[in-house]
Formats: C-alpha cells, structure tokens, sequence
C-alpha cells in the first residue's frame, strides 16, 4: 500500500513510483478519464469514461492485460471497486440499476432500484458486508449483501422521507442511516437489520448536513445545520453533548490562532514540524505565520442566504484524528475557521482562524496531527505541539486545493492543483 502514485492527463493514466516520482507504466484509454480508482490490493486499477459509458482496468502486474467494460446505453454515472478487488460496481444513469462484474468468473450480475443519494453504498470496513441504499414504490429500503458470494443477507424498509445516505460503523456492528435535511432524523441497525434506535434532536428546521464515526465506534458525531455537533454514544444511542460553534470563543482553555500575512519570506527548509523538544517557543517566532490571540476572541462570520438551497450555514465537515483524541470540524458559516475538540474531556480545544475559506482538512492516519488547505500556495498544520504555516516550495503559483496523506503516514503529503500535483516530504525532529 502507498507504494505507486497514479495521475490521469484526459485520457492518458500515469502510475508513478511514490519514493522517485519515475514514471513506471503508461496507459491510454479511449476517452478522458474521469474517475480512477485502484483496487484495495493495488494490484488494479479502474478508469471510468462517464460520458461514453465505458470502464477500462489495468494491471500493474501484466502490462499487457486490461479489461473494457461497455454499459452501452444504459449509461454511466459512478464506478467503483469492491473490497475484494476483483468485482467492479457500476451504476447506470438514472439509477436504475447496479451491474456487478467479476474479473476473476468474467460473470455479470444486476441490482435493482439503487437510490441516487449522497451516500448509497456502504462497505464494512472488513469486506465482508455491503449496504445498499433503495429506493422503490415510493419507500425507502436498505438491502445488506454479503460479499464472498453477493447473496442478499437482509432487505428491510426505513422509516425516513427521503433516504440520504448510510454509513457503518469502523467495526461493521451498526449502520447508520439518516433522512433528507429537511428531516433530522438518524436510525441505527444491526447488521442483521434490527432498528437498534432512532434519534432526532429537533423539528421544522434544516436537519443533519454531516456525519461521521469515530474509529473506535464508540462515538457518533452529527452536525447540523443549527451550528452543532452532537456526540452520540454508543451505548444508548443519546447524545453525550453537545458542541456549539460560536462567534465568540471565551474559554480561558482554548488556544485560539489566527494566521497573519507577514511579508517577510520564509524558506521552507528552514521549517521543522513538529518542533524540536525543548523549543515550544520556535513555532511563534518570525518563522510562523501564525499568531496566538488572546481570549475572548471574536470570529470572522458570513451571513449566509437562507432562501437558497443548501446554504452555508451549519457543520459541513467532521473528522475524528486516527487515535480518537481529537475532532475536527467547519462551521459553514464561519468558512475561515477550523475548530478542534478534545474528545477526551468533551471540550474546545483550539480554533484556528485563517485569511481564506477552508477548502479541506485531513488527518495523518497514524497520529494526531492536522493538514488543512484554503485554496492559496501554503500547507496548514496543526498538532498538539503547535501550529505552521509552510509555503509551497514550487515555481509559480501553486494553489492547493485538495490534499491528502500517504496512507501509512510517512510524513508525506499529496497536494494537488488545477493543473499540477506535488509530494510534500515533512522533516521530523528524528530526521535531524
């Protein structure tokens, strides 16, 4: 795993070797690519052509061999692998049906009436069990499959409006399901489909706008469009607090920071993260952009338009840290700030305010530590040791605008603009 990077260039598919960025294998496809996606053994990987309806696989192992899946007219909307990594789920337009193809049996198989929703499919995070969100006769269902052999586990009806989207819990026990965000309402099953609860925190207002598990399965957090995040344990299903995000931050235990624009230059080299042991102070010197803002502090807001749909109002991204510490979150609203809670004691921890809107957040899988992106030419990063702000260390301009770690960690980032992508190596304090 982490071992090859790929890159698409319309209909041309690159695979790179992640340490040397050396070109490894080059493949061409029959139309731009607009999706690809590698195979949970990385031994395949998957170009989707939307628009001509047309799958094409690769092997890195047998550059000679490669499939070509053709959904003709029924058409192509989304394309994805299976745990396994050797079946193929495609879902035709209109959502009328999901074609499953096997590589190994060169067999196909259908699904009827999946639901076109944020999130209709679901896969334990074992392999084992797929979720499958329905829509038919005017009622909403969720069909369970097992994934050795696709036989169909349980089928059962939701008691929701519109059907939105499904997730499992990290230890494939709880699927969790929630209604359209016209409705709060989340509904908890087994996995053999029993209705463990249901929860709603409130009525006659835009309802749930994210959720997510934390990885030891033990919390739920729901954010809404009221500006909250309710924490949901996983005992009785109720909501063990719940954590406002307001304009003004006064708990003398929050650490608030504000990055300023100072014109002095920094070069990156120059930048350790985290810093050495010792040196706490190194962070807030002339090398970091950050400043620390004493408390009360107010926070930077945008009046939101309430007659459109989907405003920016409310919690709109959630992410727990790998070791369950830490809980990072966006309230839409106040589209420059990022806000880390302590799970530990249910308490803010840090608010970070930036000059521009954040775009994304993620967490380093194996520890506790922060990258975050606004759009401009910096990496954001953030840790209990502190916070920095490090520029880009490319020609021209580079605007991140996605980012995403190396799946073991490996101090290393992918960033990704416009038009080009980069490898971000971060030191350690052991590196020197």
């Amino acid at each position: 795993m982490g071992k090859y990077l790929a890159s698409c260039v319309q209909y041309r598919l690159v695979i790179r070797d992640v340490s040397t960025l050396q070109i490894l294998q080059l493949y061409t496809c029959l139309d731009q690519i607009q999706h690809a996606e590698w195979s949970a053994d990385s031994m395949f990987i998957l170009c989707a052509m939307y628009k001509r309806g047309i799958v094409q696989v690769w092997s890195l192992e047998q550059p000679d061999w490669h499939c070509k899946i053709d959904e003709g007219s029924a058409g192509l909307v989304s394309s994805c692998w299976s745990p396994d990594g050797r079946h193929i789920l495609n879902t035709t337009e209109f959502h009328l049906r999901i074609t499953l193809w096997s590589l190994s049996a060169k067999s196909v198989s259908y699904i009827k009436y999946p639901k076109a929703c944020q999130k209709g499919i679901a896969f334990t995070s074992d392999g084992r069990h797929m979720a499958l969100a329905e829509r038919r006769d005017c009622k909403d269902y969720i069909s369970i499959f097992v994934c050795n052999d696709w036989r169909l586990l349980r089928h059962f009806e939701t008691d929701t409006q519109d059907l939105t989207g499904i997730d499992w819990a990290p230890n494939g026990c709880v699927l969790a399901a929630w209604d359209t965000c016209l409705e709060y309402k989340v509904l908890l099953y087994s996995l053999d489909g029993r209705l463990l609860s249901t929860y709603s925190a409130y009525e006659w207002s835009l309802g749930i706008k994210s959720l997510t598990w934390s990885p030891s399965s033990q919390f739920l957090a729901v954010g809404s469009y009221d500006e909250k995040v309710r924490i949901l344990n996983h005992v009785t299903w109720k909501p063990i607090k719940e954590l406002v995000h307001p304009v003004v931050v006064s708990s003398p235990k929050t650490v608030a920071y504000r990055e300023v624009d100072k014109s002095q230059s920094v070069e990156p080299s120059q930048l350790t993260f985290p810093p050495p042991r010792g040196t706490p102070s190194s962070l807030f010197t002339v090398h970091s952009k950050y400043e620390l803002v004493d408390v009360p502090v107010t926070l930077r807001t945008v009046k939101p338009d309430t007659d459109r749909a989907n405003p920016e109002l409310g919690i709109g991204m959630l992410a727990f840290s790998p070791d369950n510490r830490y809980l990072a979150t966006k309230n839409d609203n106040m589209p420059c700030c990022v806000w880390i809670w302590d799970i530990q004691k249910m308490r803010l921890s840090v608010v970070l305010e930036q000059t521009s809107p954040v775009r994304s957040f993620h967490w380093d899988p194996v520890q506790p530590r922060l990258a975050i992106c606004t759009g401009n030419s910096k990496v954001y990063l953030w840790s209990p040791t502190g916070c920095v702000s490090v520029q880009v260390p490319v020609e021209g301009t580079f605007n991140v605008l996605s980012l995403a770690w190396h799946p073991l960690g490996e101090d290393s980032l992918l960033l990704t603009s416009k038009d080009h992508f980069c490898i971000c190596y971060l030191e350690t304090s052991e590196d020197h």
